[in-house]
């Protein structure tokens, strides 16, 4: 008689242990041969790769997906080469050097290349440009500019469009765009106008380091044109002595009232928030019109202490040069 084993006795297959993702990955090409170095041989060079197949790029992808092989995603990669260039030189007018923006290009074509899921049923060209395209622009707009610029995203679809748009309604003149135009732009990128004007004079006119020399022989920098708009420090040293002179002087003319006339004026003049006539009447128990005259007669005190002084003043200094 054969015994059966039972199926809780079974023993159960172990996991299968998924490969590690190789990071990061880079095209296998000479270690001199980049887009920076040498920018027309690398684009002969990668025009010598091969165009692949639906079945050998899903062959390719489910090699580097499942199994981790870095030879399968080289060949991914050199395979594309050609459309991080063609994507690159399309960004060829903002002043950078073309060679460094295919570099960045290719950093997104291997992050597309590491996230890219054959089973999803399209063509990792079609996957890859946007994150190519991302790649490029996010580095446009670091390096473009000494000041950061295009934080969200629709003033970076202001700065990636807003030449084109120029140009298709001929505006290529120089200086701010009419109303009307920056209107029909603002309402099509969905950008308040005041963006729109900003980012036109910030295109316009490039930012530049207040390092550069302003002569060939290196004498001289455009920081050193800068006005410095604060105070310098005879004025400052002098606005200080003048207000510490006031200051005294009127302590000293504030002796000279008694201290209703005092209190009054002080309510009445030097309060961010004065009382009123009927406040001050009421808690001396006299009329608002003898409140008035009270303030008067004890500001026109304070104006003769100061007149005075400055009578006294004058006449020190005229002393002082007949002698």
């Amino acid at each position: 008689m054969t015994t059966q084993r039972s199926p809780a006795s079974t023993p159960s297959p172990s996991p299968r242990p998924t490969p590690p993702r190789p990071t990061p990955l880079r095209p296998t090409l000479a270690p001199d041969l980049t887009p920076e170095r040498n920018l027309s041989r690398y684009l002969r060079v990668i025009r010598g790769f091969p165009m692949l197949t639906v079945e050998e790029e899903q062959s390719l992808a489910y090699r580097f997906r499942d199994g981790g092989e870095l030879a399968a995603a080289h060949a991914l990669a050199n395979s594309h080469l050609r459309l991080v260039a063609k994507i690159g030189m399309g960004y060829s007018g903002y002043g950078l050097p073309l060679g460094e923006i295919i570099s960045e290009g290719n950093l997104g074509l291997m992050q597309a290349i590491e996230r890219y899921d054959p089973d999803r049923g399209f063509r990792l060209a079609t996957y890859a440009m946007w994150w190519i395209r991302a790649a490029i622009q996010e580095y446009i707009l670091h390096s473009w500019s000494l000041v950061k610029m295009g934080t969200t995203a629709a003033q970076k679809k202001l700065f990636f469009n807003l030449r084109r748009m120029k140009a298709q309604m001929r505006a290529v003149e120089e200086g701010d765009l009419a109303p009307e135009q920056i209107r029909v732009i603002a309402d099509k990128l969905g950008v308040p106008d005041a963006e729109v004007l900003h980012m036109n004079r910030r295109m316009a006119a490039p930012d530049h380091s207040l390092n550069t020399p302003l002569s060939m022989d290196g004498e001289g920098e455009w920081q050193d044109w800068l006005v410095d708009e604060e105070q310098d420090q005879e004025s400052a040293l002098g606005d200080r002595q003048e207000q510490g002179l006031r200051r005294r002087l009127l302590n000293q003319a504030m002796g000279t009232l008694n201290p209703r006339e005092r209190h009054i004026l002080v309510e009445r003049r030097l309060r961010e928030a004065p009382l009123t006539l009927e406040d001050l009447s009421q808690q001396y128990g006299i009329s608002r019109e003898r409140v008035r005259q009270i303030e008067v007669r004890a500001f026109e005190k304070l104006q003769k202490v100061v007149r005075d002084h400055r009578e006294a003043a004058e006449a020190q200094a005229t002393a002082r040069l007949e002698a």
